[in-house]
């Protein structure tokens, strides 16, 4: 049976490795050269009007 001891050590070693490989990962995804244009598009959709009033499209 695993016990809190084995976790707290899994995470204390191989854990915080795990995490700081996905980071930089994700760092360098998101300053990968086309990265600006998925950027700014993502963060327009909140704004941006699917449905316009009838009789204005």
């Amino acid at each position: 049976m695993i016990d809190y001891n084995s976790f707290r050590h899994f995470a204390d070693s191989w854990g915080l490795l795990y995490m700081l490989i996905v980071f930089v990962g994700v760092v360098l995804f998101m300053f990968r050269p086309g990265a600006k244009d998925h950027a700014e598009t993502a963060a327009k959709i909140a704004l941006k009007d699917d449905h316009a009033p009838e009789g204005k499209e």
